[in-house]
């Protein structure tokens, strides 16, 4: 039966506002990156008249912006296939294992999830300091770990307790291991969760700010979110650039969000709605 009409209206109406919320700030910064400098400070107008990509060559070959991109995509890269890895045998356990104290293990990995990274990133920046990974990419790699794992354990644990047990006890009764049943049978009917998993720590490690600020310290290091921030000195903002700038670091996003976006909906509502 369909809803009336001032229900239907009240809902495209809403819908409406979000979609503007969400597209006015990416055709203004679009829109920004592709004026000239002189149709940004001094003959305003809200479209390009002469449209010029002059501050994406600028970001590209003077601020060498696609290193500190390769810098991002490295360390998300990394990070988010040792998270899978991790998360999905931690999760099994605590899920599918029974052993005293499992379900404290549990709230304490939701437990680290909610602590803020700012109290963290000292004793975090003393262990990497002792292990001589300073300035290193390495450093970051380490150290999103604690922030990635336990969000997607967390997640993952909600995703396989929708699953029934007696699938993996069948396969275990024709000659499968618990090991063999977690690759046969779990972790193929949980795809759509491990890769909405692996997309938000990508997306986790891709955009986090300060860990980055605080480990690395010169330009051949620098991950795409401190990069951004460099190029504002003082208080002058080169808006032309950090559009563009912008607009580059969203992009290998975008194409991952592109690509997963029916596994990040099928992961988050099997995860979260039946766990």
């Amino acid at each position: 039966m369909r809803d009336p009409l001032p229900i239907r209206a009240l809902t495209y109406g809403l819908l409406a506002v979000f979609v503007l919320m969400v597209a006015v700030p990416l055709f203004w910064m679009l829109t920004t990156a592709l004026k000239t400098n002189k149709a940004l400070y001094e003959d305003f107008s809200y479209l390009p008249t002469s449209p010029t990509f002059e501050h994406f060559v600028r970001v590209v070959e003077r601020e060498d912006l696609l290193r500190n991109i390769w810098n991002s995509f490295a360390v998300a890269s990394t990070v988010t296939a040792v998270t899978v890895f991790v998360s999905a045998f931690a999760a099994f356990s605590i899920v599918r294992y029974r052993y005293r104290g499992r379900e404290w293990v549990g709230r304490f990995i939701l437990f680290k999830y909610l602590l803020p990274t700012a109290m963290l990133f000292v004793p975090l920046y003393a262990i990497v300091v002792a292990l001589g990974l300073g300035n290193t990419l390495k450093s970051l790699m380490l150290t999103y770990l604690t922030i990635t794992v336990p969000f997607c354990t967390w997640m993952l644990m909600g995703y396989f307790r929708a699953i029934p047990a007696e699938l993996e006890e069948h396969a275990m009764v024709d000659g499968c291991t618990k090991i063999g049943a977690l690759f046969r049978i779990l972790l193929p009917l949980s795809a759509p969760g491990i890769v909405a998993s692996a997309i938000f720590s990508f997306t986790l490690s891709w955009n986090e700010f300060l860990l980055a600020l605080v480990f690395t310290s010169d330009h051949t290091t620098m991950t795409t979110p401190i990069k951004l921030s460099m190029m504002v000195v003082g208080d002058q903002y080169i808006w032309g650039q950090l559009m563009a700038g912008a607009i580059l670091a969203s992009v290998p996003i975008t194409i991952l969000y592109f690509i997963g976006q029916r596994f990040v909906v099928q992961g988050l509502s099997a995860g979260a709605v039946k766990g």
